[in-house]
């Protein structure tokens, strides 16, 4: 009986040793062991076997990506404001064995670094540079804080400002500015929409005056080509004619059929005298009618 209890009792002693033994480390962990209070290993995710009683799992670490928020607190700006701001790390183990030795509470070190390191960078900086220039604050933070967490196995991946609230009065002086750059943005185009229009009126009148004006050059251009032709074609009218003329004047009988026309149209001449008040120069011996035409008919053959 005595034999029986005590295989028993070995054969629980044997399932408690195993399971003592098997550790199943989840996927993205990692456990840290220690022999006999001294640090042996970092077991990887899945099943690792170590020494009951003699080995231990000490600490347990997530590798992954985890967010921090880093508490609000107040800084000051380089121009005496006071700011409240708020921001999130995110951080990585790369090493359990220093995540676990190389600091009593990492995490606690990473937050109170934040802070130290965000009041520095924030003091440099005026109050209107803090919001313009925030991815140079979150490049500021991670690197001081990436280069003190190495020796504590930790990984500062980057940080965010979440919030930066300066004091109600001066938010007020900040809608007061952006309300008066509005105003003035709005002036200014404004004022540029009426020089444009100016301009463009004074454009239109400009264009509209060279075009009247080259209308009035061309008009005034094709007038005297059509008086030019006109008068070219009467003087070519008045040459053809004079020329018929004196060709009928040298054809045979042409010399009687002249003396003939000039004394017809001296005698009409004449006869229109009674007839309107024009003032004329008569000759004196206007009685003697047929020397006048002797006489016109001389001149005639003189001219030829």
């Amino acid at each position: 009986m005595e034999i029986t209890q005590l295989v028993f009792v070995a054969f629980i002693a044997a399932i408690i040793f195993i399971i003592k033994a098997l550790k199943v480390v989840p996927q993205q962990n990692s456990w840290v062991v220690e022999r006999l209070g001294k640090f042996h290993a970092a077991l990887l995710p899945g099943l690792n076997i170590v020494i009951p009683f003699i080995d231990r799992v000490a600490y347990k670490h997530l590798l992954k990506e985890v967010p921090l928020d880093v508490p609000s607190q107040v800084c000051i700006t380089r121009d005496n404001t006071q700011l409240q701001v708020d921001g999130i790390l995110y951080f990585q183990v790369t090493d359990p064995k220093l995540a676990s030795y190389g600091t009593s509470n990492y995490i606690m070190a990473i937050t109170q670094l934040a802070q130290t390191t965000l009041r520095s960078v924030i003091g440099k900086m005026e109050l209107d540079k803090t919001f313009e220039e925030r991815d140079d604050i979150n490049r500021a933070v991670v690197a001081a804080l990436d280069e003190a967490a190495t020796s504590w196995g930790v990984k500062v991946l980057r940080y965010e400002i979440k919030d930066l609230t300066p004091p109600k009065e001066i938010l007020h002086a900040m809608q007061a500015q952006i309300t008066a750059e509005r105003e003035k943005r709005a002036l200014i185009a404004a004022s540029e929409g009426r020089k444009q229009e100016q301009i463009n009126i004074a454009t239109g009148e400009r264009e509209a005056f060279i075009q009247r004006s080259e209308g009035e050059k061309q008009s005034a251009i094709n007038r005297a080509q059509g008086e030019a032709e006109a008068i070219k074609a009467v003087a070519t009218a008045n040459a053809q004619a004079i020329q018929q003329v004196a060709q009928a004047i040298q054809s045979a009988g042409g010399m009687e059929a002249v003396n003939f026309k000039v004394a017809e149209q001296y005698i009409k001449a004449f006869g229109n005298v009674a007839k309107q008040g024009n003032t004329l120069i008569l000759p004196g011996n206007l009685a003697d009618m047929g020397g006048l035409v002797a006489t016109a008919m001389s001149i005639v053959k003189s001219q030829k």
